[in-house]
């Protein structure tokens, strides 16, 4: 077996660990993050980066060349009851660099931070390299099994970070106790071509018992159609014309391409879930992202949240990982930062998920937005405070001094 010795071994290298990775290699602390595909080459990831994220890329320098990589902005959000407008968000206030969402395909933005983690003589990415199991010694998380292209492999660390996504490996192996909040909806990913009459407006689509968002992707839409939990097999069973049918009738101005769904191995389920951990860490390991907090895709919030997480975890460890001093106080002190911005984000989402999306889908009463998004249309200063809640989220991180460049 392959052994590999490493300050901090980082399972996954999505936004929550390659960002974590990049700037702790940046701090002079070695790092080895470990990814389990061949790329970043996934279809239907969260693709949206918020104006806090952006701001972090100008705080550390980097803005300028990531606005580089191809991106379609969107300065406020609309959502579409019946053929009623609602106005929900107006990013074009906040008091940052890019006030507005920026939709990239993820796999750009974690070859961004990639390649810049390269040019850090501190950064290892080992690729086809999937997390295991944990090994402990003297009481405490001491090394990592993986399987690499190579062989299996041991990666010893004075920290391990689980940043393995929802369904983590080293979560389960960890034996951490979760907390199941729940949701209402499963989303059902899909493409449709985008044609130059289109609008360029990203948007949501409201009608009876159905609701649709539609992503501008420049050349194509990303679509999510919101099904009620569990209902996918319901909709298997009516079959796929029927399917296009409904989508047809929901979302008119795509309906002269709904065909171009030629089988049900183009829509791609996503099992919607809202969850977080008792407790993130032990001797020796932490969970950041979507390992310690599973959240709804309302908002799109998900990266940007474990982004924050990772930002809050190096200013934390930077200097301990260096000198070799790394206590569970300081892990603790991670996840104190961060569960206030995890548990008012999901209490957000659950509202919004018992208050709008569960009657929706239920199809009950008329196709109108509800009094508080109607507040929205009438005062516009108030769209303000949803841009702030879902651009900026509740206590947005910021670069260290402890971050910068070291040899």
């Amino acid at each position: 077996m392959r052994e590999i010795g490493t300050t901090c071994c980082i399972a996954g290298g999505g936004p929550a660990g390659m960002m974590l990775g990049y700037l702790l290699a940046r701090a002079g602390v070695d790092v080895t993050v470990l990814e389990k595909h061949a790329d970043f080459l996934r279809d239907f990831r969260g693709d949206t980066i918020h104006p806090s994220t952006m701001q972090l890329m100008q705080e550390l320098g980097l803005l300028d060349d990531f606005l580089k990589l191809p991106h379609t902005k969107e300065r406020s959000i609309v959502a579409r009851f019946g053929d009623q407008d609602v106005p929900i968000a107006d990013f074009s206030h906040l008091p940052v660099e890019a006030p507005y969402i920026a939709f990239m395909p993820q796999w750009d933005f974690l070859d961004f931070l990639a390649d810049r983690g390269k040019d850090l003589p501190h950064f290892k990415l080992l690729m086809q390299a999937k997390a295991t199991g944990l090994i402990r010694s003297g009481g405490r998380v001491a090394a990592v099994t993986a399987e690499t292209a190579e062989g299996e492999a041991t990666i010893w660390a004075d920290l391990v970070v689980a940043a393995d996504g929802r369904h983590s490996d080293l979560r389960q192996a960890g034996g951490f106790t979760v907390r199941e909040i729940g949701a209402p909806m499963d989303v059902l990913w899909f493409r449709l071509s985008r044609r130059p009459g289109d609008t360029g407006q990203t948007f949501g689509q409201v009608g009876r018992g159905r609701f649709a968002v539609m992503l501008n992707r420049g050349d194509y839409w990303q679509c999510a159609y919101v099904i009620p939990k569990g209902a996918f097999e319901k909709l298997r069973a009516a079959g796929l014309d029927a399917f296009k049918a409904g989508l047809a009738a929901l979302l008119p101005v795509v309906a002269d391409r709904v065909d171009e769904i030629g089988n049900w191995d183009d829509l791609k389920l996503l099992s919607v879930a809202v969850d977080r951990l008792e407790r993130w860490w032990q001797r020796g390991l932490i969970c950041i992202g979507d390992a310690a907090h599973a959240m709804s895709p309302i908002g799109g919030v998900g990266v940007n949240l474990a982004i924050q997480d990772a930002v809050a975890s190096a200013n934390r460890l930077a200097a301990p990982l260096r000198e070799k001093r790394v206590t569970t106080e300081d892990l603790a002190a991670i996840e104190e930062r961060r569960a206030f911005p995890t548990r008012a984000t999901q209490a957000l989402q659950v509202a919004i998920q018992n208050r709008v999306i569960t009657p929706i889908l239920a199809g009950s009463g008329p196709v109108s937005p509800p009094f508080l998004l109607k507040l929205l249309r009438w005062f516009p200063v108030l769209r303000r405070i949803p841009a702030r809640l879902v651009g900026m989220g509740f206590r947005p991180e910021h670069i260290g001094p402890q971050l910068s460049p070291r040899a």
